[in-house]
């Protein structure tokens, strides 16, 4: 007899990160696994379900309409007699059904697939997972390495509902056994098989598989970060073993695939050669984002991987989008242009870049474009006065990269409408004020900027008016139909127009009436903002100091003097710079509020008033760049990169508390993933431009 090695599969080039026993134990590392259809698999690290989103998280209507069938493989290791649970279910505070924390001694994330490893009575288990594109399919695969004969029980913990909520008592479940494959029908149905290698097939010293009539239990589950967020956090799930697997002296290997059914379910694959080939994909997407950025470091393989999880199939209107955080997002338009540049264009994926441009044009209404789309699949909402002009920028990045003059002389006649109903007047009070060419926004109780929180009737950054980044934006949108149209040999439409806003823009400028030589700028710890966060519905500046006037000044066509650039960033720096990210409201200001965290109302009330938020840490960068501060840009930027391997691993959250800078929101969201990766990317050519002028 002779032990079993685990086999591998090779990781590519700086893509494998690993954790000792104590930090794979953390539940607030969590894994993601996605299918490309809006599809997901979440766990913590060590394989524990802590949110009612954990799981196997399957669409109908590609990205959305997604409904959870599994919580956690059930999984029991026999030996010598005795057995121990592999699985570990959380089902009160601090109590746990099963083993498999202590059990760990350690995990590893190749190419950010998770590979877990549990050693106990000699015998080592270790598990891997991945998720075939488009399958809806989630895959365990286990190598068993032991001196003697063990025995691996396989099943699961059902659950079939909504996404986003939890069952109050067990769902009604039955269970179709057919030797490797047995069906769970509820409202959906979930299949589950066991899979042998093919190779092994045939070897007498094969494992032996043995069916179990299904025997399901009701089984407590306690969602513990789902409790930290004021939610529902217990729930009752079905539970089930539904095979033994006896391996022989030296061990062997078996897999578990978990597959919910949907209109388009394919077959699912070999479990070893879809790893093999998703390794192999995510090699390719590490090679391309390295060609497309000339930065070959382990940052940009890991934000590149990343980056991939957000890109999604859409059925209605077909095409390509972006989900805008996981777990519980869909795909937000802002988010979405916003993310565009990093997500496509820095990874190499332009063909990805031109499916979501198609995909939101294609959905503009009355100039404007999807603010998110309907989680039921039932349409949109375009409550977003920046969408549209996100998208203006991201066309126009995405045809100069690409170099694609076919793409702009189709989009153009569908750009230059989404601008002319600007112009006229839209939705939500949106047009432009014809005496000085800036853009008003904003009626009665609807939000309209990225700073959206609302509750019940509260709007809690209303931001009525001309807010200071919707201008720049609108600058930057006629700037790309100029560019665009210079580009194909066509005449610019909106000369006027840009030159007015221009001029307009100088009224954002609390002391624009003095010659620039005469400028005298609050001090860097003022309360008073130096460009003012917009001008209100009177005309009168709103002098609270945010990110806004550095997201503004980063796009790079606003008018500002390099004092005033200047003065900008040295009161970002002090008053809204973390190691995280920006705050969204200045500490200093009576409104802030610090904690974010607890029940909704807390959150949403918090969302943008102080709480740091990392995206727009693209712009300050960009910015100090643009002085020559390059490093300072790569300080700002050193807690995010640590932060990769904090919370969703491999992933950049969403937000951060203001006080205690803990991470809140998503732990997987799109645009905070894209901006790090551009502003790396601009930071290390930047060093590298440096270094060889000497």
């Amino acid at each position: 007899m002779t032990l079993r090695v685990p086999l591998s599969v090779s990781p590519g080039p700086a893509s494998r990160h690993s954790f000792g026993p104590q930090a794979a134990r953390d539940p607030a590392l969590e894994v993601l696994l996605t299918d490309g259809l809006g599809g997901f698999a979440l766990s913590s690290l060590a394989g524990v379900p802590t949110r009612c989103y954990s799981g196997l998280v399957v669409s109908q209507w590609p990205p959305v309409q997604r409904f959870t069938h599994l919580a956690a493989p059930l999984e029991e290791l026999e030996v010598a007699g005795e057995q121990a649970a592999l699985h570990a279910l959380e089902i009160a505070p601090g109590v746990f059904e099963g083993c498999g924390l202590e059990l760990l001694s350690g995990a590893t994330l190749h190419s950010l697939l998770p590979q877990r490893e549990q050693f106990w009575r000699g015998v080592r288990v270790q598990r891997r997972q991945v998720m075939p594109r488009e399958s809806g399919a989630l895959m365990f695969l286990y190598d068993v390495a032991a001196r003697d004969s063990v025995t691996l029980t396989l099943g699961g913990f059902f659950t079939d509902r909504d996404m986003h909520t939890v069952h109050r008592q067990a769902p009604n479940l039955m269970f179709q056994a057919s030797g490797k494959r047995v069906t769970v029908q509820g409202e959906r149905e979930t299949v589950v098989c066991l899979h042998l290698p093919e190779a092994e097939q045939g070897d007498p010293n094969k494992p032996t598989v043995s069916p179990l009539t299904p025997a399901p239990f009701v089984q407590r589950l306690y969602y513990r970060l789902d409790e930290a967020r004021g939610e529902p956090s217990t729930e009752y799930a079905r539970g089930c073993a539904l095979w033994r697997v006896t391996f022989p002296p030296g061990g062997g290997r078996v897999a578990l695939s978990v597959q919910g059914v949907t209109p388009q379910t394919p077959p699912v694959p070999d479990p070893w050669e879809a790893l093999a080939a998703e390794m192999s994909r995510r090699d390719d997407l590490i090679e391309r984002a390295w060609r497309a950025t000339g930065v070959t470091d382990g940052v940009v393989a890991t934000l590149a991987l990343a980056a991939d999880a957000y890109l999604v199939k859409r059925a209605q209107p077909d095409g390509t989008s972006v989900i805008a955080g996981y777990p519980w997002f869909s795909d937000w338009g802002r988010d979405t242009m916003i993310a565009l540049t990093g997500l496509t264009l820095l990874t190499g994926r332009a063909e990805a870049a031109q499916g979501i441009l198609r995909t939101y044009l294609h959905s503009v209404r009355r100039g404007l474009i999807p603010n998110h789309f309907h989680d039921d699949g039932g349409g949109a909402g375009y409550n977003t006065v920046d969408g549209a002009l996100w998208l203006a920028v991201a066309l126009e990045r995405y045809v100069r990269r690409a170099g694609d003059a076919t793409f702009a002389r189709e989009c153009l006649p569908a750009l230059r409408e989404l601008l002319g109903w600007h112009i006229e007047g839209t939705d939500h009070g949106i047009r432009v004020d014809a005496q000085d060419g800036l853009l008003r926004a904003g009626e009665g109780q609807v939000q309209l900027t990225w700073m959206d929180a609302k509750i019940h009737d509260w709007v809690v950054t209303p931001r009525h008016g001309k807010p200071v980044e919707i201008q720049a934006l609108w600058l930057a949108a006629l700037e790309a139909e100029k560019r665009l149209s210079e580009g194909v040999g066509e005449v610019p439409l909106f000369a006027e127009e840009y030159a007015r806003a221009w001029q307009g823009f100088h009224a954002l400028w609390p002391q624009s009436t003095l010659e620039p030589t005469e400028l005298e700028q609050p001090a860097p710890h003022s309360q008073h903002a130096v460009l003012a966060d917009g001008l209100g519905p009177g005309g009168q500046p709103d002098l609270s100091v945010r990110p806004n006037a550095v997201i503004a000044l980063g796009l790079g066509v606003a008018p500002a003097t390099d004092a005033q650039v200047d003065a900008v960033l040295a009161q970002a720096e002090a008053q809204l710079l973390t190691p995280l990210g920006l705050h969204t409201l200045s500490p200093l200001d009576s409104r802030y509020l610090g904690n974010y965290g607890g029940p909704q109302l807390i959150r949403d009330a918090a969302y943008h008033q102080g709480t740091v938020w990392p995206w727009p840490l693209g712009a300050y960068v960009e910015l100090l760049l643009s002085r020559g501060e390059v490093r300072r840009a790569r300080a700002a930027l050193s807690g995010l990169l640590g932060h990769l391997w904090e919370a969703g691993l491999g992933h950049v959250s969403e937000v951060f508390s203001g006080n205690a800078l803990h991470p809140g929101g998503c732990p997987f969201q799109a645009w905070s993933v894209a901006e790090v990766l551009r502003a790396h990317v601009l930071v290390s050519l930047a060093e590298k431009d440096q270094a060889q002028k000497g």
